[in-house]
């Protein structure tokens, strides 16, 4: 399976900047590229912060956008979006029975989960009872096949403290979960604006960077936390019986490029 992961394309309404860039026009070149290279993935998912202010304006420029895309997707939301106007727009989006945008993605072999780690007042990643115990029935339910999981805010620290105090809360109370059923084969987050990946607790992960602007990749944080421009990307995931590959797309690169030959 070919799944495409793009994250935190923080819309703004049209016309308006976000870092001095449009990031509008920037989503729309990413769904460009990935309509070009891509067209024979199975599925695209973005991860979250689908908005940067939550607005209905920046929900309906999105669902324009994906009129583009010639993928089907699925949406989560992240600490930027607003889960009643999110709903407003995208009333299909499939929720939980408790009105998470939660839901799931099945083949013979796998199971796609996707979480809704939105938390109301708080940039924090939560994880409430009623969601757990939802992706405690959906780990149950897949059985055998691997499990990949999607969630915006990543469960762990990643060393980078600007985002680390905002990562999801439930670390445990996760681990528990993945623990006892055992069959979470790769966890996919967004929120930290960043390539990165490991293993936590044995399960590997990754992050990809987002469409507009990064986060400096700053170990130390003696100051505030810097936003960067450096290039986005979107990431090409290879979900396969004998592993996982991620290759990351820097879909606004411009570099000179030269016949190789060996």
């Amino acid at each position: 399976m070919k799944v495409i992961q793009i994250t935190d394309i923080h819309l703004v309404p049209d016309g308006n900047l976000l870092f001095g860039e449009d990031s509008v026009a920037r989503f729309r070149t990413c769904i460009a590229h990935v309509n070009t290279h891509h067209a024979d993935a199975d599925l695209c998912v973005i991860t979250g912060d689908l908005t940067h202010d939550g607005d209905e304006a920046s929900y309906r420029i999105l669902a324009d956008c994906l009129k583009e895309l010639k993928l089907p997707v699925r949406l989560l939301l992240g600490n930027h979006d607003e889960r009643p106007v999110f709903r407003g727009i995208f009333p299909d989006m499939p929720v939980d029975d408790n009105g998470f945008i939660q839901g799931i993605h099945d083949t013979d072999a796998a199971r796609l989960v996707f979480l809704d780690t939105k938390e109301v007042g708080t940039h924090e990643g939560r994880l409430c009872t009623d969601r757990l115990a939802w992706l405690d029935r959906m780990l149950a339910e897949a059985g055998e096949r691997q499990v990949y999981l999607f969630s915006h805010h990543p469960p762990f620290e990643l060393d980078l403290p600007s985002m680390d105090w905002i990562r999801l809360r439930e670390e445990a109370d996760l681990r528990a979960l993945v623990k006892k059923h055992g069959n979470v084969r790769y966890m996919f987050s967004g929120h930290v604006h960043r390539p990165s990946g490991g293993t936590w607790y044995g399960t590997p992960f990754a992050t990809v960077p987002g469409t507009n602007h990064q986060h400096a990749l700053d170990f130390a944080l003696t100051g505030p936390a810097t936003t960067s421009m450096e290039p986005p990307a979107y990431a090409v995931l290879s979900l396969r019986d004998v592993g996982v590959v991620v290759h990351y797309h820097a879909f606004m690169d411009q570099s000179a490029q030269f016949p190789y030959y060996g």
